[in-house]
């Protein structure tokens, strides 16, 4: 088996207009297409990123919470790739999301931080060491 990218990642989101706002407005995801499923009074919105990667943001009736702190076994969190840390950092403040300072990896060198999508998932932020 070889894998060779990532192709999405699912999040079930609890309010899907809020997550759909978060998702499009405050990070800039691009829709690909918004389904409602009648039968199972669900939304699934399909969003891309610039490299061709995509989130599923989907909302299902009655979803339990995803508990996260402490942090819980499974996915950790999402990390998306910038090219500047700092104005993307400007821009969620703007947006009213709170950020945690600014970290650096001490085995690559990378600046990081990490937020909160509406749910409490833990997003993450990656500025790769230049040079």
């Amino acid at each position: 088996m070889t894998p060779r990218r990532i192709h999405h990642a699912a999040i079930i989101c609890s309010d899907y207009a809020r997550s759909k706002r978060f998702y499009t407005e405050v990070l800039g995801l691009r829709v690909v297409a918004e389904t409602y499923r009648a039968a199972r009074d669900s939304w699934k919105l399909d969003l891309a990123l610039p490299d061709g990667a995509q989130i599923e943001l989907f909302s299902f009736p009655g979803a339990p919470p995803r508990p996260s702190w402490p942090e819980a076994q499974g996915l950790r969190h999402l990390a998306f790739v910038v090219d500047n840390l700092d104005a993307e950092l400007a821009a969620l403040t703007a947006a009213g999301v709170e950020v945690e300072p600014v970290r650096v990896d001490e085995l690559t060198g990378a600046r990081y931080t990490f937020f909160a999508d509406p749910d409490g998932l833990p997003l993450e932020l990656v500025e790769p060491r230049q040079g």
